[in-house]
């Protein structure tokens, strides 16, 4: 299913009461995913929105490296990665699931690295990005 960002058209950086409104019960998942990758990997979030057209989205980043980007949607969120060569090998090799593997091997390449777009809509997303996110530390 093809979502949109819940915040294109907004100038101005959103608000969390905003954030909850538009994610719904999934600001729990959010909430939970960028608390864990913050202490776990030491990721520092940043809000960005590259024009209105686009929408906002909440980057988290070590140093000047990206890891993730998390885009709001309306009552999910969706998690995009840039991986690597070494890093998609070692996703397609470290037992994720069949359709996220799927996702990977059909996810289109671009110089910055083979977009992968993971829709959260529960715990086992999170999870899969959880582990994307580890995965694309390391390589």
């Amino acid at each position: 299913m093809k979502h949109s960002n819940a915040f294109i058209g907004k100038a101005s950086k959103l608000t969390e009461t905003e954030l909850a409104a538009e994610l719904g019960a999934s600001k729990a998942l959010w909430d939970q995913l960028v608390d864990d990758l913050a202490k776990r990997h030491k990721l520092a979030p940043e809000w960005n929105s590259y024009s209105k057209k686009a929408g906002w989205s909440l980057r988290l980043k070590r140093g000047d490296r990206n890891i993730v980007y998390l885009s709001p949607f309306r009552g999910c969120f969706q998690a995009s990665f840039a991986l690597g060569d070494k890093a998609v090998v070692t996703a397609l090799a470290g037992g994720l699931p069949k359709p996220v593997i799927k996702l990977i091997k059909e996810a289109k390449r671009y110089a910055e690295g083979t977009a992968v777009r993971i829709d959260v809509k529960g715990t086992e997303d999170v999870e899969i990005v959880k582990k994307l996110a580890a995965i694309k530390l390391a390589n």
